[in-house]
């Protein structure tokens, strides 16, 4: 401040703007597809199906101007009597990936341009909104229609949408506002300075981009348009018949014959490099290190080694073992223990392992636990990648053992295997290289490969933001809560305890 008067740079910091969301912030003004993946994630198919039956009323509503009770029936649909932890997870885990996509550049390099306090409208429920501005769009204040809770932790589906004009903007008017002109939203007759899309992109649109979104859960592949969630819906039973006799077939042919029917049943498996010969009797076994992409990533290795190789796997649901066409080594994350399992392993032959310790869709890979680089000098890095059209087959919340149903309920699942060149000894430990050093390399060299970027996040990262723990599950805490609940204790603690013991066997 310079004899009483605010810098230019203070003043910056000082600006407040407004930003409408949807329609000038996201492309689409429509907020339908993001009610429909609450309705699908957050309660399931058939609330997802009467949302889609519903639509053209909906569209009728909005064409005769009837958008705030669009709105209404939108949320009552989607939400009503949904936990809104539910809701939340949602919100945080699912939303903001499919936000991401819609952003538009041109707003985005506005709104990115401001130092001051950024405020964020939206006409859907602030708690659908929240999460992806805060976090992405670095907004200090999220204003929306608020979302009716009852005492019990569940939403009404009731909305009260008063919000805009009496709550955020009664004590300070934004400096400027960024909407439609057509908005249904009245917060821009409260702005100094007005500015309407369409925005032009700039250079250095880029470099102010939101911050991208690494982990994501949900089973949707595809932001749930009309079109997309009609054919959504008029796929799954197909694909629930498709998905059984491709596992089917998968356990009963040998795994050398496998990789000559895929083609017949809709797959594909597309290899690159030369992987090496199996394990003979004078060597030791190769460690195969893959990047972690699905549960079938071992799977699909053998398919294409045509022999089965043991893979390495932690928390693996009970059932996709049981249907797992190859052995499985489970470890138990103490790294004594774990290092002679594995060496042991690697006496008899070839070994498979997922150093990210979990799956990640997004192009990042997370970081490599280093405990493979100090059991042997024999390293294949295997970068493994796939593609599917419809559904996702990774979960932190869902059921882990439909993974690899969901994988193959795909009209055409993709896997891409490319081989790496055995890593030189002077790469290794052996060399003198420190296992975090081995372990660095080798994740710079899959992520050169892939076109991903290199991380440091962890598994435990992963979970604690899609599903609010660190991806373990205490077994003995559950069945203390089980046991406290039928000695007469409350209800709640034994159902609550009762889904904790499920979930371990099926998760």
């Amino acid at each position: 401040m310079e004899g009483g008067r605010l810098s230019k740079k203070e003043e910056a910091a000082e600006e407040m703007v407004a930003a409408e969301l949807e329609g000038t912030l996201l492309r689409d003004p429509d907020p339908f597809p993001y009610f429909m993946l609450v309705a699908f994630e957050a309660s399931g198919l058939i609330r997802f199906a009467l949302l889609l039956l519903l639509w053209p009323l909906l569209r009728l509503l909005r064409v005769v101007g009837a958008r705030e009770v669009e709105l209404r029936v939108m949320t009552f649909v989607a939400m009503a009597g949904v936990r809104v932890e539910e809701i939340e997870a949602v919100a945080r885990a699912v939303l903001p990936k499919f936000y991401v996509e819609d952003v538009d550049g041109g707003a985005w390099g506005v709104l990115g341009r401001y130092e001051g306090r950024r405020v964020v409208v939206t006409e859907c429920p602030r708690l659908m909104v929240e999460y992806f501005a805060r976090e992405h769009l670095k907004a200090d204040e999220v204003v929306g229609a608020e979302l009716e809770i009852n005492r019990f932790g569940y939403a009404t589906g009731f909305i009260k949408m008063n919000v805009h004009d009496h709550v955020a903007f009664k004590e300070r008017k934004p400096d400027v506002g960024l909407g439609r002109v057509e908005s249904s939203l009245s917060f821009l007759q409260y702005c100094k300075h007005h500015q309407h899309p369409p925005f032009a992109t700039t250079t250095d649109a880029e470099d102010l981009r939101p911050l991208p979104v690494i982990f994501h859960d949900g089973r949707l592949v595809r932001r749930p348009t009309p079109f997309t969630s009609l054919l959504v819906l008029l796929w799954i039973p197909i694909g629930v018949a498709v998905a059984v006799v491709r596992i089917t077939v998968g356990l009963i042919l040998p795994m050398w014959v496998i990789p000559y029917t895929i083609r017949m049943f809709g797959g594909e498996v597309i290899v690159r490099g030369k992987p090496p010969p199996p394990a003979s009797a004078s060597s030791a076994g190769v460690l195969f290190v893959c990047t972690h992409r699905t549960l079938m990533d071992p799977v699909v290795l053998s398919m294409v080694l045509r022999r089965s190789v043991p893979a390495v796997t932690y928390s693996l649901s009970r059932l996709s073992e049981v249907l797992s066409p190859i052995k499985t080594i489970r470890l138990s994350r103490d790294r004594d223990t774990d290092a002679e399992r594995i060496k042991t392993e690697l006496m008899q032959g070839d070994l498979v392992v997922c150093p990210e310790g979990t799956t990640c869709r997004e192009p990042f890979l997370l970081r490599f636990s280093a405990l493979f680089a100090e059991l042997t000098d024999r390293i294949v890095p295997v970068a493994m990648n796939y593609r599917v059209g419809l559904f996702h087959a990774t979960t932190a919340r869902g059921w882990k053992a439909m993974d690899p149903i969901f994988f193959f309920m795909n009209p055409r699942p993709i896997y891409e295997v490319t081989f790496l060149n055995m890593l030189p000894t002077e790469a290794t430990c052996s060399a003198g290289k420190s296992p975090h050093e081995v372990a660095n390399y080798v994740q710079r060299m899959l992520a050169a490969t892939l076109g991903f970027e290199c991380t440091n996040f962890t598994r435990r990262d992963k979970y604690r933001v899609l599903a609010g723990n660190d991806g373990t599950v205490l077994v003995a805490g559950a069945m203390a809560a089980v046991r406290g609940g039928s000695d007469g204790g409350g209800g709640g603690h034994y159902l609550d305890g009762l889904k904790e013991v499920l979930r371990y066997f099926i998760h």
